[in-house]
């Protein structure tokens, strides 16, 4: 008789639980929309997953100012869009659910530095001719200022936490510095220095455990050739950022960053494919680049754009791995251009001129 009472009990917890299991409610999984900005007629087209347009945000560049670029946030509604006006670089919050714009900082300049993981603020470096600060400025409005050297130039944050890489130069000749900064900067750790090289666009490698950057040379020359390079995160126990290593050669000095795949298997960066013109040396149109995807563990490099002329920029990847969007810039026309990596089918997503691709999470 126990033994019964035992099992009708146990059925009773099974179907109890298996109950509670199907009435709980589960946190359905983050949307993904892809967006370019159109200038004109100007708004941000969004993308279904098979690259149809299926909606716009109007979004109009304010007058004496030009599109710098977007940026947005990885989880949440937000789009930082960073202009160039005649007062300095501005910073915007697009909400692209609402279509509502706000200026988070309005007494000074202000540029954009990076979203932490969780989206819900944003690092900038504002007042860059007066008193330059690093803040962290949230959608809400609310900012906080952080206790890191006001010359820094560059800031990447760690997925999944508060932590953050900054860069800074002490001018030209000086090379630059990168350090490991927890607590709001607080407590830092050098990885790495380079007294010949501007180290920048740092980019965390998905697991956290890489840090990827482009090494600019120091020199008064604004665009050359520089190397992309990677370092374990763990390389400030070491110091001197001994175990990092050059993957290839790179754009340098034009602004495009290397970008990881979501698997953290390979990186997706810019090759200039002209470093004998001279003229690419100091004027930003005669650069003729293309979109290189490097495998970093074997160093295996694959060549994804073979443009002749013009230049293909910061390439994105998109949350399954299996697309690169980038602009390209031919005979002075920007377009979105989307890549297919298995193949190498390149797409043109619509006929006006275009600009900023981004995926976003919501």
């Amino acid at each position: 008789m126990r033994g019964k009472l035992i099992i009708v009990y146990c059925l009773l917890i099974t179907s109890f639980l298996f109950l509670l299991s199907c009435s709980s409610t589960s946190t359905p999984p983050p949307q993904t929309s892809f967006l370019i900005y159109r200038f004109d007629p100007p708004a941000f087209i969004e993308f279904s997953q098979d690259f149809q347009p299926i909606n716009e945000i109007p979004f109009s560049i304010p007058p004496n100012c030009g599109l710098f670029n977007t940026y947005p946030s990885p989880g949440g509604p937000f789009i930082a869009i960073e202009l160039s006006c005649p007062n300095g670089q501005t910073v915007l919050f697009l909400d692209t659910d609402s279509g509502s714009v706000t200026q988070p900082v309005t007494d000074s300049d202000s540029h954009f530095l990076a979203w932490p993981s969780d989206g819900k603020a944003a690092y900038l470096k504002v007042d860059s001719l007066g008193k330059p600060q690093i803040i962290r400025v949230y959608t809400n409005g609310t900012r906080d200022t952080l206790a890191i050297n006001e010359f820094t130039y560059d800031l990447a944050a760690k997925p999944d936490s508060r932590d953050f890489t900054f860069t800074f130069s002490r001018g030209l000749g000086y090379g630059s510095e990168m350090y490991l900064a927890k607590h709001d900067g607080r407590i830092v750790q050098l990885l790495h220095a380079d007294e010949d090289n501007y180290l920048s666009f740092a980019r965390w490698s998905p697991d956290a455990r890489q840090i990827v950057f482009i090494k600019i040379p120091d020199t008064q020359t604004p665009f050359t050739v520089g190397e992309l390079w990677v370092i374990p995160s763990t390389a400030a126990q070491d110091a001197d950022g001994s175990n990092a290593r050059k993957l290839a050669d790179a754009d340098s000095g034009h602004g495009y960053a290397a970008n990881w795949s979501p698997d953290g298997k390979r990186i997706a960066f810019v090759v200039r494919e002209n470093p004998e013109d001279s003229n690419a040396n100091q004027l930003g149109d005669a650069l003729i680049s293309n979109i290189y995807v490097i495998d970093v563990e074997s160093g295996a490099l694959t060549q994804v754009t073979y443009f002749k002329d013009g230049r293909a920029e910061t390439p994105f990847w998109s949350p399954d791995g299996n697309t690169l969007a980038f602009n390209v810039v031919v005979n002075g026309r920007m377009e979105v251009l989307i890549a297919d990596v298995a193949t190498g089918e390149i797409q043109s997503l619509i006929t006006e001129s275009t600009c900023c691709p981004a995926w976003m999470r919501k």
